[in-house]
């Protein structure tokens, strides 16, 4: 039996090669996993979205213009065309309006008969104000509910 004690002739250095087998593996492995779970986590259902383009809201004199903001403690503000407007009036007037609609037109209303509610809602308004003022409007039994916004001007 031989064996080697060590100091020969040559000293030896110490080893400075980065022993990449385990990076190797690892990379391997994450791969692995990224393959099987992408799949998985972009799965969508296939759809056609609309196209969006703008048109121009069309103001008929029966729509009912609101307009929303919040005052500097956060009390939100409600006006009816110029006039501020409390949530309980709100729900009133609404109601009114629409049952004046409906006396007038009779038996013969339609769904495009039916004014629209447009709101103008200040940026920085909180949305449960501008959400109360939905959920009034709906209530109150108008359909269709629309945002007012200012459009951006396109790049020349």
């Amino acid at each position: 039996m031989a064996m080697s004690v060590g100091g020969g002739g040559a000293e030896e250095k110490p080893m400075s090669d980065i022993n990449t087998t385990p990076l190797v593996d690892v990379m391997l492995v994450l791969l692995i996993i990224f393959l099987i779970a992408i799949p998985v986590a972009i799965q969508s259902v296939e759809l056609e979205l609309p196209k969006v383009q703008f048109e121009p809201t069309v103001t008929k004199p029966e729509n009912v213009l609101l307009a929303v903001r919040a005052d500097e403690n956060g009390t939100c503000q409600v006006f009816w065309q110029m006039s501020p407007i409390t949530s309980t009036e709100l729900l009133d007037r609404a109601s009114d309006t629409l049952k004046a609609v409906v006396d007038r037109l009779g038996d013969n209303i339609k769904p495009d008969d039916i004014p629209e509610v447009h709101i103008r809602g200040d940026i920085n308004t909180p949305y449960k104000c501008i959400g109360g003022v939905i959920y009034t409007m709906q209530n109150a039994g108008f359909v269709k509910v629309g945002f007012i916004s200012q459009p951006s001007v396109a790049p020349q």
